[in-house]
């Protein structure tokens, strides 16, 4: 089927004929190689402690080079970005729809987080320096990163609580001391950056310029014995081997004095500003794929149907089930006009102009699919929830976004408070519908 049916004819005239096509090639490349690699890649994760993050599964690269030779690669940087294939974010979220219904899809695309903001943070404020040792190998599917950002016993996801501290000692060295966690991707073998989120003042007057990311080479950090990755942390009985989402500590670690001229990124006490620029755009990502999650529960869902009997009548035909079912389309449909109009809207703007739409479309969709795939593994019943289906190991990683980059209640918090703003004009809306009765 093309996918012209599939795009939602209110976006349809917005997508350019290269879009469409790529689109179509991103269909046609996780259903014919993703979703049927899907089951190879987690059987070639070594079950040895010993070797479980040290080895990266062979179908990845496998994979890797079939996108490049298709050319779906690095989609996610837009028309923003000299250093990306120059689709709109709206063309790339058509794109990540389908992305969203295979594991192995964003990374054989080379678009999967946190690499995707990293580079898109390298990209826009990176140094030459930067964009040369880090940001190419990026680019090319070479390394990986990771971002440090959250910290333990605080609520981090407003960064003003941040406390993991970089000063600068008596050789003007920054010296950094704390522990983060939950830094995903820093398992992986091949992460060779970290961009790290820490306190290098305590302006009491200007706590928004008290911040600042620092890039730190990850293997130099590591092999001084003055950052330690403690462990990775689990998400819902999954360790996501060998990507990861790891605590990591330093205590005393100083950078380097050779890397020092180009630890800062943008600049000292732009930190905040920085993680709002990443975190607008690579919400909506996780949007964008977590729609297409949805619709790949909806097919093993119908696959499940097709040849369940309950009480000598398939599934399929049983008005509860097909009830269910159509709502979901529903409710998937209406989260992907959400994502899309702010997809749309970061186009033909920017992500702070989108405030509002990357918000609606961040609360709601993963919440909504979260209840898709919670009501699958229902209709499965107890294999729903065991190795021999995907559905527990898609809820895990949906079941986080409700939490990542932001909880559910900040963002209802802030919108509903923007939208408060607007009750004075309510008085004035009826204020002028009585002066109008009046006249009539």
């Amino acid at each position: 089927m093309s996918v012209k049916d599939d795009i939602p004819a209110i976006f349809l005239s917005q997508v350019s004929p290269r879009g469409l096509e790529a689109i179509q090639k991103t269909k046609d490349f996780v259903n014919d190689y993703c979703i049927p690699a899907d089951e190879i890649y987690f059987q070639q994760i070594s079950e040895d402690p010993a070797t479980r993050w040290k080895k990266i599964p062979p179908i990845m690269e496998t994979l890797k080079a079939k996108a490049r030779e298709l050319g779906l690669w690095n989609m996610f940087l837009s028309k923003h970005y000299k250093e990306g294939p120059q689709y709109t974010n709206l063309e790339y979220g058509l794109m990540a729809r389908y992305l969203g219904r295979a594991h192995t899809a964003p990374e054989a695309t080379n678009t999967a987080a946190p690499d995707t903001g990293n580079m898109e943070l390298l990209a826009k404020y990176g140094s030459p320096y930067h964009k040369q040792r880090y940001l190419q190998p990026l680019l090319d599917g070479k390394i990986r990163s990771a971002f440090l950002m959250t910290e333990k016993g605080t609520s981090s996801s407003n960064a003003l609580n941040i406390s993991t501290g970089a000063k600068k000692n008596a050789n003007g060295n920054y010296v950094l001391d704390g522990v983060k966690w939950f830094a995903s991707g820093a398992g992986d073998p091949r992460c060779a950056v970290w961009l790290v989120m820490c306190k290098t003042d305590d302006d009491k007057k200007n706590p928004y310029k008290n911040h600042t990311v620092l890039v730190i080479d990850a293997k130099k950090a590591l092999a001084s014995g003055k950052a330690k990755l403690i462990r990775p942390l689990h998400v819902i009985g999954f360790d996501d081997a060998p990507h990861g989402h790891c605590e990591i500590s330093f205590h005393n670690y100083e950078v380097p004095s050779d890397e020092m001229p180009n630890v800062v990124l943008a600049g000292v006490g732009r930190g905040f500003e920085l993680i709002q620029s990443r975190l607008g755009p690579g919400r909506i990502h996780h949007c964008m794929r977590a729609i297409g999650t949805g619709e790949m529960a909806l097919l093993i869902v119908a696959h499940r149907a097709n040849h369940r009997m309950i009480f000598g009548k398939p599934m399929k035909d049983r008005e509860g089930f097909l009830t269910k079912f159509g709502q979901s389309r529903i409710d998937i449909n209406r989260c992907l006009l959400l994502v899309l109009n702010a997809a749309h809207k970061i186009d033909i703007s920017n992500a702070k102009a989108a405030q509002k739409e990357i918000a609606m479309a961040k609360i709601e969709t993963p919440r909504t699919i979260s209840d898709i795939l919670d009501w699958g593994i229902q209709v499965f019943g107890a294999e729903g929830v065991s190795q021999d289906t995907p559905l527990a190991r898609m809820y895990a990683l949906n079941r986080t976004l409700r939490i990542a980059d932001g909880p559910d209640e900040a963002h209802l918090a802030q919108l509903a408070r923007n939208e408060a703003k607007k009750f004075p004009e309510v008085d004035i809306f009826f204020d002028k519908v009585a002066a109008q009765r009046t006249k009539l």
